[in-house]
């Protein structure tokens, strides 16, 4: 009997882990949480099954934080129970409630992730899901979960657990020390711009050659001090090692994320789905001639499926010479997030990419050329022939030409520096990683001695 009980203590469970919503514009990290948990799981010699996942999701829900991504931990363990008390003490110590927070945590003990949680963590990517619809989601699936503030953080927690991938990338983020929290990030530039060049293609996003600037340190007072984004382990590891700076830095780990994936602008927008702060993608007609407003924005309207939307351009993301020069009758493919209707403007698309399909010819007509003189005839007035004025000869039609357009069939995405974390860089079309080289791959995560 003695040696069934001991067989039962010792065996192990899939315990997956998901939280959100633990920073705030003043501080604190969702990341630096999972970084907190994974050492302190680490020490407990914890068998992991996953790399930790950073998912985004729907980029233009107007209450993020910064990337708006949710972490979820998938591990092996005999002792559930001590290790869901554990994290909920770190999630309170590392939740920044004060300056508004609204963390949620949930555990989910399974092998396999039930498709109800996928439907819920797509969904997640490019609609507004409330924190009601989590809660309600929590009980009817009798999962465990725990929150602070108004548990927005559980839509998140639910769907960093459910998100199934179908390409992904991988993060190295590192780590500040606790008393560099808040002050001025300082690395070398120079260094940044050589670590892309060597590193090419295999990272992405790093530098923006054309502005000098630095794309992998944030601004704000978070423990992250450089992210670098790439598609394998090796590759992310060797990047961080020519990168230079003076300040200590604790210690880095890897992710798994759908950042440079796209996957948020993957649904069509119809006159249904078309809801505020949605994202998504749609294919139609230029059905007018695109308006140049104040500050070089660019707007325009799109006919799809008999329903007009009307779209934005901004001028800092480098498209809107693009759209100022589409015309009426172009085919293009659009994708972006809705912005709320106000009372001057009905709902737009801020655009994210624009695909150009088909190009209309833009035709220009003028009066006919003697071919005498080689001048241009005149009109003797409306519904009349055409004369040239020095030697009489007269003709009857004007003529057309085709004028060369500056536009091409081709995708065109927004300058490096105005992507988002979801944005498929240039250099990603064509690829797709599948295989997960986790149990072999370099040490994805590491606290520095010093």
């Amino acid at each position: 009997m003695s040696e069934l009980i001991k067989e039962i203590m010792t065996q192990k469970t899939v315990l997956n882990i998901g939280f959100d919503d633990t920073d705030s514009p003043k501080g604190m990290c969702t990341t630096f949480l999972a970084y907190k948990v994974v050492n302190l799981l680490k020490k407990q010699k914890i068998e992991f099954l996953d790399f930790p996942k950073l998912i985004r999701f729907n980029p233009n829900i107007p209450w993020k934080t910064r990337g708006n991504g949710a972490v979820s931990i998938r591990i092996k363990t005999s002792n559930p129970s001590k290790i869901k008390h554990q994290i909920k003490n770190l999630v309170s110590k590392y939740s920044d409630t004060k300056n508004g927070a609204n963390p949620g945590l949930v555990f989910f003990e399974s092998e396999s992730i039930p498709f109800e949680f996928t439907k819920f963590s797509n969904l997640a990517l490019w609609q507004l899901i409330n924190r009601d619809s989590a809660k309600k989601f929590a009980q009817k699936n009798n999962l465990e979960y725990f929150y602070k503030g108004n548990g927005q953080g559980l839509v998140g927690a639910i769907g960093a657990i459910g998100y199934s991938f179908h390409d992904h990338t991988l993060e190295l983020l590192s780590y500040r020390k606790k008393q560099k929290f808040g002050k001025e990030r300082k690395i070398s530039i120079n260094s940044v711009k050589e670590m892309q060049e060597k590193t090419y293609p295999d990272t992405f996003n790093s530098f923006d050659t054309k502005k000098g600037r630095v794309l992998i340190t944030p601004h704000g007072p978070d423990p992250v001090f450089f992210g670098i984004r790439g598609e394998n382990v090796d590759s992310l590891v060797y990047a961080s090692k020519l990168l230079k700076s003076k300040e200590k830095l604790d210690g880095y780990m890897i992710f798994k994320s759908n950042q440079g994936t796209g996957d948020h602008l993957k649904n069509e927008l119809t006159a249904e789905t078309m809801k505020p702060y949605a994202s998504g993608k749609l294919t139609g007609i230029v059905s007018n001639s695109p308006k140049i407003v104040k500050g070089g924005h660019v707007f325009f309207k799109i006919l799809s499926n008999n329903n007009e939307f009307w779209c934005a351009v901004y001028k800092p993301t480098g498209m809107s010479v693009v759209a100022s020069n589409l015309i009426r009758g172009d085919k293009i493919s659009v994708g972006g997030g809705v912005r709320r209707a106000t009372k001057n403007f009905p709902r737009v698309i801020n655009l994210e990419f624009i695909e150009i399909i088909s190009l209309k010819n833009q035709i220009k007509t003028s009066n006919p050329i003697c071919k005498k003189c080689n001048k241009k005839m005149k009109s003797k007035g409306k519904g009349q022939r055409f004369q040239c004025i020095r030697c009489g000869k007269k003709s009857l039609k004007k003529i057309t030409e085709k004028i060369s357009r500056p536009l091409h069939r081709q995708f065109y995405l927004p300058k490096v520096s105005a992507h988002r974390h979801l944005t498929r860089p240039q250099q990603r079309f064509g690829i797709t990683n599948k295989s997960n080289n986790f149990k072999n791959s370099r040490p994805w995560f590491c606290v520095y001695d010093n």
